[in-house]
């Protein structure tokens, strides 16, 4: 699985019509209007997030890897 950052993952997400409805702390929260879904991006620095979070955010997301 590529490897990507907090912030990039961001950007994708907003792309794909995610909309950030608040920063907690180094979290960012976002929600899409026609799901009840949220979406919890944590982005410290610029570091990669460990695999298994960013699997989990691109189920959620409904992403693949192709969209990375």
């Amino acid at each position: 699985m590529k490897s990507i950052s907090g912030k990039k993952l961001c950007k994708i997400v907003e792309k794909k019509g995610w909309i950030l409805k608040k920063i907690t702390g180094s979290h960012h929260i976002y929600v899409k209007s026609d799901e009840n879904n949220i979406l919890s991006i944590p982005v410290h620095r610029n570091q990669d997030l460990k695999s298994g979070t960013l699997k989990s955010i691109m189920k959620i997301a409904q992403l693949s890897q192709d969209d990375l």
